[in-house]
């Protein structure tokens, strides 16, 4: 059933069945008014949900688009903030929620696209009219930065630590940090951009995008019986990546608990976004047999080293001491683990004739230090970095779940009473 706290249709406008009843993704059930929702465990969506194509709860003990099954396409955008006003930045995260709400529900903004006041802009820009919600989920989440505004200096989590600099960065700062970031995650591309559009729009004159970055081709799953996707070097990519039914490794790994403080977190997780370009053309000239050494699984399995099978367990001391699964894997960094969804992007040519291609890495960690650091600092040895490099970076506090629909984005941290 649709999600008690969407608005209610009790007559059917021109738009909501012009909105419903487009040539959209055949993806799942709606009814007038509506969408079918997926419902979401304590811990995250139901993975029975992700090939349903409806949509996906938005309120939750955690944001949705963490746990929840991969969707097919990302449009990922960091903002800076451009008012002091705390009050007016509160009052755009409460616009914001009401939006999200509305948009991963597959209703449009405010009063829609069109039928309102001829003489102002609508309040939704449109581009969606006529598809279906493509399970939407929108994530957000705080950076560095924004601790340094509005008297929130001493909130700042410990984890949310500024990333070092690693072995092999060329971090370009015009694709690097940001206030906040929204993460757009759909299967269909067109819904993702206008959410983030719309969110752009809501939130003129107080925040502005830094940066962004449009992604296909999910390089990770969080659904344990789909098949492992592939990333633009042919090789299948997070084959032991935590799913989003494994309860006791997401507490373990993802969750904020507790006793980690701040209290405005629990519930909420850390993540680490990079743009990784691949020199795929180099990469494509190199042997078959290097290819699989570098990786330490076969190209056509995905087995590792000496095993048949791509779940087998990984024998490391099979492989290359430089080979990327065996510096990656937990055994090597002190039990370290991601949840990953990050995408393949292909951004044109760099005008040299290659394409501008790579991995968009997203990362999901209960603490930064121990997760991503640990993991990249043991990865200075990899000989996967012949053929790729750093080239964006970013790290954000990703808060708890909208947990109903007073509730809004941040209010643990915004919010006097908390």
């Amino acid at each position: 059933m649709a999600d008690s706290s969407e608005p209610e249709a009790t007559a059917p406008s021109r738009r909501a069945l012009i909105g419903w009843g487009g040539a959209g993704l055949a993806l799942g059930a709606v009814a007038v008014g509506g969408a079918v929702a997926v419902t979401r465990a304590d811990e995250d969506m139901d993975p029975a949900g992700a090939s349903a194509g409806a949509a996906v709860d938005f309120h939750g003990t955690h944001q949705a688009g963490i746990a929840t099954p991969v969707q097919d396409r990302l449009h990922f955008a960091a903002f800076d903030v451009t008012t002091d006003d705390r009050a007016a930045f509160v009052a755009m995260l409460r616009d914001w929620t009401e939006a999200a709400r509305r948009m991963t529900a597959g209703h449009a903004v405010g009063e829609g696209a069109y039928g309102g006041l001829a003489e102002a802009p609508p309040d939704d820009t449109g581009e969606a009219l006529g598809l279906k919600p493509s399970r939407l989920t929108l994530t957000i989440g705080f950076g560095p930065s924004l601790f340094e505004r509005f008297g929130l200096a001493g909130k700042r989590p410990d984890a949310l630590i500024d990333l070092p600099k690693f072995a092999g960065d060329n971090l370009d700062r015009n694709r690097s940090g940001g206030d906040l970031c929204i993460q757009a995650c759909s299967d269909d591309p067109q819904v993702a951009v206008h959410a983030i559009r719309n969110l752009a729009r809501i939130g003129f004159g107080k925040v502005v995008i830094r940066w962004s970055q449009l992604g296909f081709g999910k390089t990770s799953s969080t659904t344990p019986d789909a098949q492992t996707p592939r990333n633009l070097m042919g090789f299948k990519d997070g084959t032991r990546n935590i799913a989003g039914t494994e309860t006791a490794r997401l507490r373990k790994f993802v969750w904020v608990d507790e006793k980690d403080g701040p209290a405005w977190m629990e519930g909420g997780s850390y993540l680490v976004a990079r743009r990784i370009r691949m020199h795929i053309e180099t990469w494509d000239r190199t042997s078959l047999q290097e290819q699989e050494d570098i990786f330490g699984r076969d190209k056509g399995e995905g087995a590792p080293v000496g095993k048949a099978k791509e779940r087998d367990e990984p024998f490391l001391k099979a492989m290359l001491p430089d080979a990327h699964v065996r510096l990656a894997h937990p055994d090597s960094n002190h039990g370290a683990t991601l949840l990953r969804r990050g995408y393949s992007f292909t951004d044109g040519t760099d005008g040299l004739g290659r394409l501008d291609a790579g991995l968009f890495f997203l990362a999901y960690q209960r603490d930064v230090r121990k997760g991503f650091v640990q993991v990249q600092r043991n990865l200075a040895t990899d000989a996967l970095n012949e053929y790729i490099q750093h080239v964006g970076s970013a790290v954000f506090a990703v808060p708890p779940g909208v947990r109903d629909k007073d509730d809004w984005w941040g209010s643990t941290l915004f919010s006097e009473e908390a």
